[in-house]
């Protein structure tokens, strides 16, 4: 199997929040797809936070697209010249008010959807407490939910909480994690 060739490329679409490309690609068989399309977005990061009750750190926020309300763990875009790690630490005092003493625990990366460029790189925030109050932007209205750990699997399979694929991957990702250490 070999990778796609790319002929040519063109913005459709340029925004802080994401670009949309339209390639020209040739395939390894000769096929030229003239209109294939990329969404460009940065790489975000996100945290299951776990407080030293065992509950977990949840924000829940209206998704314009999804049409509904979504419990989700704290997630965003790094700034400028911030390493992944400052990145997580800061979203989650911004989103939740949470912090902890101990060193964020780096869970792995992985691509968010093919059809994209991005990835999601996922932490683990263990012992964390409410220390500050949320510093949201003027874009968001988040509230803050906090969810027995051990229950999280279940109420998200009996589709008791209505989450998106990124936070189920990262429960998941932390449940393994802390079963083998």
């Amino acid at each position: 199997m070999r990778k796609w060739k790319t002929i040519k490329s063109d913005y459709i679409h340029k925004s802080p929040f994401g670009n949309i490309r339209k390639d020209q690609c040739e395939l390894p068989n000769g096929i030229v797809i003239d209109d294939y399309y990329v969404n460009e977005y940065s790489d975000w990061v996100n945290a299951v936070v776990i407080t030293k009750e065992n509950q977990i750190v949840l924000v829940e926020q209206y998704r314009y697209a999804g049409e509904d309300f979504y419990l989700e763990v704290p997630a965003g875009k790094i700034e400028e010249n911030e390493t992944y790690e400052e990145g997580i630490i800061r979203e989650v005092i911004e989103e939740t008010g949470y912090i902890s003493v101990k060193k964020p625990i780096y869970l792995g990366e992985f691509m968010v959807n093919p059809t994209q460029n991005n990835k999601v790189i996922t932490y683990l925030i263990l012992d964390a407490f409410k220390e500050f109050e949320q510093d949201l932007d003027d874009t968001e209205e988040l509230t803050v939910k906090l969810i027995d750990f051990n229950d999280m699997g279940n109420l998200i399979r009996k589709k008791e909480i209505n989450t998106q694929l990124f936070t189920a991957h990262a429960y998941m990702m932390a449940k393994m994690y802390l079963m083998e250490t």
